[in-house]
């Protein structure tokens, strides 16, 4: 299995645009309220969290109407996001890292598609914890190949993620988290596409 076979490479790709493009159906049709302003009108990209889309109800009290496209646009990335690490892990010759990569990477898609539920928080700890394990295994194989740009990319993305973390975690710098949240989703976007189509079996194939 390879990055070079077509349509395998570009379905990924797909999958993160049609996630991109209802996620912005879905932030047109969120009523409003956020954490600073609970009865502002619409969705503020720099206030709102992305979770506020898929509650039911809005923070201002609101019918969420955003709540299904929301949705839709999770389904779409965490697919996206799980086909890549399914098909990454083929890339590494070592068994044992290879496996974990799949099934961290895997294992964090399908809790991330149950945010949107009452398990909320739960699922946020399970998925969050999945996906940093994959990428560290990752990044340990990208610095021990010669992708220069993607050694950047994969330290840049890991950080943001611990950053948001710990904001999550400690209540700390909470006026910043809705911000760094889609730092991190957007860096974590650009990291993958990277790996895809700037990366194949033959950079990891020699590492020992």
């Amino acid at each position: 299995m390879t990055y070079r076979i077509l349509g395998k490479k570009h379905l990924i790709l797909i999958g993160i645009v049609l996630s991109l493009i209802l996620l912005v159906i879905a932030t047109s049709s969120y009523p409003g309220g956020s954490q600073s302003d609970p009865h502002s009108v619409g969705y503020n990209w720099t206030e709102n969290y992305l979770s506020n889309l898929f509650n039911p109800i809005a923070v201002n009290g609101a019918p969420n109407l955003a709540r299904p496209w929301a949705i839709a646009a999770m389904a779409f990335l965490c697919a996206s996001f799980a086909l890549f690490f399914w098909q990454f892990s083929a890339n590494i010759p070592q068994k044992g890292p290879a496996r974990i990569i799949r099934y961290a990477g895997l294992g964090s898609m399908a809790s991330a598609l149950l945010i949107a539920t009452p398990l909320h928080d739960l699922m946020i700890t399970v998925s969050g914890t999945g996906v940093l394990v994959a990428i560290f295994y990752i990044t340990i194989f990208v610095f021990r190949s010669k992708l220069l740009l993607l050694k950047v990319l994969s330290v840049c993305c890991l950080l943001l993620l611990y950053a948001c973390s710990y904001m999550y975690y400690t209540q700390s710098y909470l006026e910043l988290l809705p911000v760094m949240q889609k730092i991190g989703v957007m860096v974590l976007i650009i990291w993958v596409l990277g790996l895809v189509y700037g990366a194949d079996e033959g950079d990891f194939q020699w590492v020992k």
